[in-house]
């Protein structure tokens, strides 16, 4: 019987990295052009050319093996994000950036937009979500909350509670996804000016 790799990362070869990397992306576009249920061990091993054993050698089981897969694609979301959020020159600027880059994403990234709905949520595609809060893996409305906490304490944005006021943001975000993905030929660039606009509303200050 073929030994289980080292459950260490840093101990992995070149060899096995590249390989723990072909299944998670050929999980990846299992998941995306076939659903999740689809998504078996012996799928991902047939796509990738190797044998169920093979796939159970670096990854224990399906779950750690789809779970993997999520993470990379949250990461790379978050990376996405994080980085245009921070060319913005002021609050106001880096929460608006937050909001077109959650948007750009997604629009530009259709297949991770399914892994995504494929594995958070219940209806694939909806907005009902297998567990409560699993859609802010990586601290998503904690994010949002701390740059609009930074914008009340630049004195640029009204008061409020940072929090309630980036889930329902956030949640407009997800709302106008979930009926793009649903609904193809909406306008996302329109309908991403009108989240800004809405946005703006919310945090602006008054009078």
């Amino acid at each position: 019987m073929t030994p289980r790799r080292s459950a260490d990362p840093d101990a992995l070869t070149f060899t096995e990295r590249a390989r723990r990397e072909q299944l998670i992306e050929c999980t990846i576009d299992l998941i995306s052009t076939r659903g999740y249920p689809a998504a078996s061990l012996s799928a991902i091993a047939e796509r990738a050319g190797l044998s169920k054993a093979a796939v159970l050698y670096h990854f224990t089981s399906k779950d750690n093996l789809t779970r993997a897969a999520l993470d990379r694609v949250l990461e790379q979301f978050g990376a996405y994000v994080t980085e245009r959020v921070a060319r913005a020159t002021d609050p106001k600027d880096a929460i608006i950036a937050y909001v077109r880059a959650m948007i750009g994403y997604q629009q530009a990234n259709r297949r991770q937009v399914r892994v995504i709905t494929e594995m958070l949520l219940d209806d694939h595609g909806g907005t009902r979500l297998k567990t409560p809060g699993a859609h802010d893996t990586h601290e998503r409305w904690q994010t949002l909350a701390a740059l609009l906490a930074d914008g009340q304490r630049a004195g640029v944005l009204r008061e409020f509670d940072p929090q309630t006021l980036a889930l329902a943001i956030g949640g407009a975000i997800d709302g106008v996804i979930g009926h793009w993905l649903a609904h193809p030929g909406l306008d996302l660039d329109a309908a991403a000016a009108e989240l800004e606009t809405f946005t703006l509303h919310a945090i602006e200050r008054r009078g």
